[in-house]
């Protein structure tokens, strides 16, 4: 059980001294009865709550699957960027992060959540989880990239890219690629094409484990995940 003060902040009915406010003013009902001390305890999704007649349902954990746009940065906040919380319109909790990284440039597949657990075995390099890429490359891509991006690669600063699976889905001038890989360091999928001498030109995220972007998505749109792929991740 929570209390009902805690319980509207978290769903975003108002910071929590305003909740307060709320409650002490008569206007939350619990299960049809009017609730005047934010101290008093709710069992979530079992009672009933309503602020000013609108029913307030309690969400524990949110799921959005977002197509990340370019020119948006993977953070809660920044004083400079707009942020792909921003582009979150419906979102209840106010502790939503996105799950990994996407730099300003790439687009595609993020995870927007409150759920730390799961965005941990998501990320985490001990969990294995393929993260799928589409890359247009300047340079002609061959089967000596896809070796060396096999055996594990130097990728500068010390660091070292464990092995990956690249597909070449055109070459020429400018190649178009697949990149799984199971890892999220610092502009990695950059820095793997610059140590073989060519250059990411365009980059999106095409899945993280078994959740694919939606197809039918535009960049900057998002939906809530359906019970089927938040299962999968689970």
């Amino acid at each position: 059980m929570i209390r009902l003060d805690k319980y509207l902040a978290d769903m975003g009915a108002g910071t929590r001294q305003e909740v307060k406010k709320y409650i002490r003013q008569g206007k939350v009902y619990v299960d049809g009865s009017k609730v005047t001390k934010p101290e008093f305890k709710v069992e979530p999704n079992e009672q009933e709550v309503s602020l000013d007649g609108d029913k307030i349902c309690y969400e524990e954990f949110e799921y959005y699957m977002l197509y990340k746009p370019a020119g948006y940065v993977s953070a809660t906040q920044d004083k400079k960027e707009k942020t792909v919380l921003e582009l979150i319109k419906e979102k209840k909790r106010k502790d939503l992060f996105p799950a990994g990284r996407l730099d300003k440039d790439t687009e595609g597949l993020l995870l927007i959540t409150n759920d730390g657990e799961l965005a941990h075995r998501l990320l985490s390099p001990r969990k294995h989880v393929d993260k799928v890429y589409y890359a247009k490359i300047q340079g002609m891509v061959d089967e000596r990239d896809i070796r060396i991006f096999a055996e594990g690669m130097d990728i500068g600063e010390g660091e070292r890219a464990k092995p990956s699976r690249l597909c070449i889905l055109s070459s020429g001038e400018i190649s178009e690629i697949e990149l799984t890989i199971q890892e999220g360091k610092y502009h990695q999928v950059k820095r793997m094409f610059e140590s073989v001498g060519k250059k990411v030109l365009y980059l999106k995220r095409l899945s993280m484990g078994s959740l694919w972007l939606d197809k039918s998505l535009k960049p900057g749109e998002y939906r809530k995940l359906t019970n089927e792929e938040l299962n999968e991740l689970c």
